[in-house]
């Protein structure tokens, strides 16, 4: 089945979309606290609305943040990023939240595509565990040759299924939501910086793994692969994104 490519616009749009739908809900909660603040007069009612503008104010500068990094320019062509930084964007989008961070990477300066992907396949496990767990992030390797690994651990833990041909990068379908255009984006920063991605499922884990692909395996472009061991427990879904 041939590659689906979005266009620059739509890309554009998307992943507009997918930021709006990121920061809506605290945005949403500053203006109904401003709205308590005008009408009432309570001093109990006036300290809850306060509390609820600090703590939403907090988590849209929060999920700001993070955007700027894991979507935004990042720097200038070429530029490196710490991935100090990148721990501290991501700490600050999973505080408070069900899913905690277990961040296990060491600080190093790195390509910036290197350290958007860190994000984005931190946004992608996330995915895997809507009723809450952990995201647990490790780094190996050098800065020029990585191997990441993003794991989600949870109950239940599962990729949706539509997100692993958008991790590849070559989808078989359009992304049309905000979570699709998440997955499509990461497989496209994948590719921009030459690494494979592979995901492994098993019970309440899904594990995402990222190296650098070898020159033979970025020549064929993106390869698709699922099997299954004979117990039924544990999934493999090899991505080469190249």
């Amino acid at each position: 089945m041939p590659a689906l490519a979005l266009d620059a616009i739509d890309l554009a749009a998307l992943l507009s979309s997918r930021i709006c739908h990121d920061i809506i809900s605290p945005v949403g909660a500053i203006i109904n606290g401003l709205e308590v603040l005008e009408e009432e007069k309570d001093a109990e009612m006036r300290g809850y609305a306060l509390d609820l503008i600090k703590k939403s104010a907090g988590q849209a500068s929060a999920r700001l943040q993070f955007c700027r990094l894991a979507f935004g320019a990042a720097g200038s062509a070429g530029a490196l990023i710490d991935t100090s930084d990148a721990e501290s964007v991501a700490r600050g989008v999973f505080s408070g939240e069900r899913t905690q961070l277990d961040w296990k990477a060491p600080p190093l300066l790195m390509p910036k595509n290197t350290v958007k992907l860190i994000l984005n396949l931190c946004l992608a496990a996330s995915a895997a565990i809507p009723r809450g767990g952990t995201v647990e992030v490790k780094l190996e390797g050098t800065a020029n040759e990585p191997r990441l690994t993003v794991s989600a651990r949870g109950t239940n833990a599962k990729l949706p299924a539509q997100l692993a041909p958008l991790l590849l990068g070559e989808p078989d379908h359009a992304p049309s939501t905000p979570q699709d255009v998440q997955a499509y984006y990461a497989g496209l920063i994948a590719k921009a910086a030459g690494m494979a991605v592979t995901v492994t499922a098993e019970a309440n884990l899904v594990a995402i793994e990222a190296r650098h692909s070898k020159p033979s395996a970025c020549a064929g472009g993106g390869a698709f692969t699922q099997a299954s061991e004979a117990d039924g427990d544990t999934d493999a879904i090899r991505l080469a994104a190249g």
